[in-house]
């Protein structure tokens, strides 16, 4: 009997983590989960009357939601449906979703719309320029409020080893960050080389284009991206393209 192809996945160690971990059993594959981000709150919320709210990230609307912050008459744009999933689920309007679910779609989605306004940027602290620039470029008064912190969780990170032994048969990537995670953590044990060749001897998915940029940064081909970024879909995939 053909062994079960062992995929590693790198979700936040909450609800995200255990449907991927159920969708890929439920498909045959052995899961093996590798919690690389942690989301830590801030407690943060925008404490002045803002314009227009833009949300990276369901995360951000939780956090939000978490402190009894709503947005009253501003304008609520989100990066995807995901994120505008949970805002709708809070109570909240949703007036712009981007055609193209990343922070260039938002601001090309926003151009024409935040001359002259007051825009609070809502998300983690590894939020890239690429937002804030093109806003303020258009012509917004741009703050940015931090909601939440992105850390990597203490004893994780096994995946790397097991690339690194050619124990993975796919990788499926969820952001940017927890490529850089993956790699710092290879580095700290010692195989970074070894985890790269593994991944490359390996079928690995990229939620979007921003994650495969850092992953080829690094050295890691990526096979497959989804054309929205939806976990579900990576998943898809992955397991379609073999291994």
């Amino acid at each position: 009997m053909a062994r079960a192809p062992r995929i590693a996945v790198f979700r936040p160690d909450d609800e995200r983590l255990a449907s991927a971990v159920e969708t890929l059993e439920s498909r045959g594959a052995t899961a093996i989960p590798d919690p690389l981000l942690s989301v830590e709150p801030t407690g943060n919320v925008p404490t002045a009357a803002t314009d227009m709210i833009v949300l990276t990230s369901k995360s951000g609307v939780e956090c939000l939601t978490a402190e009894g912050w709503t947005p009253q008459t501003a304008t609520v744009a989100c990066i995807g449906p995901t994120t505008a999933d949970r805002a709708q689920e809070a109570g909240w309007d949703v007036d712009i979703v981007p055609a193209e679910y990343s922070s260039a779609g938002l601001v090309t989605a926003l151009d024409d719309a935040v001359a002259g306004k007051d825009v609070t940027v809502a998300r983690s602290d590894h939020g890239s320029t690429t937002l804030i620039d093109g806003l303020e470029a258009a012509g917004a008064s741009v703050s940015e409020i931090v909601l939440y912190r992105l850390t990597q969780p203490a004893g994780t990170g096994q995946s790397t080893v097991m690339a690194a032994g050619n124990q993975l048969d796919a990788a499926c990537f969820s952001s940017s960050l927890t490529i850089k995670h993956f790699i710092d953590t290879a580095e700290r044990r010692g195989v970074r080389s070894e985890a790269i060749a593994g991944l490359n001897r390996a079928i690995v998915g990229a939620i979007g284009n921003p994650t495969c940029k850092a992953a080829e940064k690094y050295g890691i081909r990526v096979d497959v991206v989804p054309e929205s970024a939806d976990f579900e879909q990576l998943i898809d995939l992955v397991l379609n393209a073999g291994p």
